[in-house]
């Protein structure tokens, strides 16, 4: 019988001995209430592009489906990819969360999937295939010009980071991020979604992650540009 990994027993050990034990009335207290997060966090599944972890969030804090390059499908797209519909559905409507939070990341191999020229060795019957799909939107219209801006004002805007994208296409940044604009747009097509927009019970958000610097983009709707979210919140040039 194979042995659990010890890397992981490791840090579960290291878990319980200090988050566990600093929070354990706090976890208590979520096992006994349930969860209310207030926030909905789509992400990739890229180990290296954690909800939790970027956003500093506790137990109980947010709600998170993963999924990869963090797509969210059409509502009721043919019956399919029910997974991540029962997710956001559940976090909407049982549990009632106030914001939904898209994130997508650099350097996103589901991205990079779809954009390969060897895709065709991808069949729409794998599931692999089948899901990369998704983006074939997001891909059609940066074809067709859009998204570049979202990554020229990366570095217009901020010349001093030009080390943001070192080694990657610019059209792969794109394609992430008009994939997170692309999402926002389906979470439209739910609904209960559609609903509680419109009346101020949810609000829907873009962000991108750059895995290497460490920055959060957010993605302001009126300018169709992703901004650093350092400077949004006012605490630019602080370490």
């Amino acid at each position: 019988m194979a042995k659990f990994p010890q890397k992981l027993l490791d840090g579960y050990q290291g878990f319980l001995h200090s988050t566990y034990r600093k929070r354990s009335d706090h976890y208590r207290d979520l096992a006994a209430s349930g969860q209310q997060p207030e926030a909905l966090v789509i992400a990739c599944c890229d180990s290296r592009a954690a909800p939790e972890i970027i956003f500093d969030s506790g137990p109980g804090e947010i709600f998170v489906l993963r999924n990869v390059a963090n797509l969210v499908p059409p509502y009721n797209a043919e019956g399919r990819y029910r997974s991540s519909v029962a997710s956001i559905e559940f976090a909407v409507v049982s549990l009632g969360v106030r914001h939904i939070v898209v994130m997508g990341h650099g350097r996103c191999g589901g991205v990079a999937a779809a954009l390969d020229e060897r895709r065709q060795m991808l069949d729409e019957g794998d599931a692999i295939g089948h899901w990369i799909s998704l983006l074939d939107p997001a891909i059609d219209r940066v074809a067709h010009g859009e998204g570049h801006d979202a990554v020229r004002h990366m570095h217009i805007d901020h010349p001093e980071d030009k080390h943001i994208h070192p080694g990657q296409d610019p059209r792969h940044t794109a394609v992430e991020c008009m994939s997170v604009r692309e999402s926002i747009e389906n979470l439209r097509t739910f609904p209960y979604v559609r609903d509680r927009e419109a009346d101020g019970r949810l609000t829907l958000h873009g962000a991108w992650f750059d895995i290497s610097e460490g920055v959060l983009w957010v993605y302001d709707p009126d300018r169709k540009v992703f901004e650093p979210a350092i400077e949004t919140l006012g605490l630019a040039g602080q370490k």
